[in-house]
Order: C-alpha cells, then structure tokens, then sequence
C-alpha cells in the first residue's frame, strides 16, 4: 500500500469535524496558493481572476457589497460554479485591501 493509499484509508475512518481540521491545516500549509485563482499579466491587467474565465476577484465581490445573492452572481454568470464564489470569497478574506482597491480604482475609471 502506498502513502497516498495508506492516507486515503486514514481519512475514511474519521469523523467529519476531524477532516475539517486537517483540511484547515492543509490550507494553512499551503500557505498563498487559492486554488481557483489566478493572476495572468495578460489577462485583465493581473488582476487576480476566476481560472477559466475572465472573471475579475473584485468584480464578484462588488456584486455581493451591492446586495446580489450567490444565487443571482451565478444566474449572470453561467460559466461560475458555485465553489468559484468559495474561493474567491477566500481570496478576498486574505487580499482585502488589494482587492478594495481595485474596486475603487475601478469604479473611478
């Protein structure tokens, strides 16, 4: 068996709360890597966006300051998925200043 194998048959036997731990753990061990994000030179000026898409971080977090739902960002944008709006909620948790600055920088262009 090898480790992964070994990790895999660990994982089953634990309780809910416990996987919650050790994916908080993971997170936190993988330091600034946001799965789901990304940030190209090319593409929207490097803005940090939602991977396959054009999406700026910034743009979804606007929506929501003005009130729209999940539900309603991803009626108008069908290439999103609901795990999208998870990570880039997380983003901005750990880039809020980067992320309000290009609000603000955007709304006054």
């Amino acid at each position: 068996m090898n480790t992964f194998q070994q990790i895999e048959h660990l994982l089953s036997g634990l309780k809910r709360s416990e996987k919650a731990r050790i994916l908080q753990w993971m997170a936190r061990d993988l330091g600034d890597s946001y799965p789901g994000i990304e940030s190209m030179p090319d593409i929207c000026g490097g803005e940090p966006c939602i991977v396959r898409t054009r999406i700026p971080v910034w743009l979804l977090v606007q929506a929501r300051n003005l009130g729209m739902s999940e539900a309603e960002i991803l009626n108008n944008y069908p290439t999103l998925r609901a795990e999208d709006l998870v990570n880039a909620w997380a983003y901005y948790r750990s880039h809020r200043s980067e992320i309000d600055q290009q609000i603000t920088d955007n709304e006054a262009a």
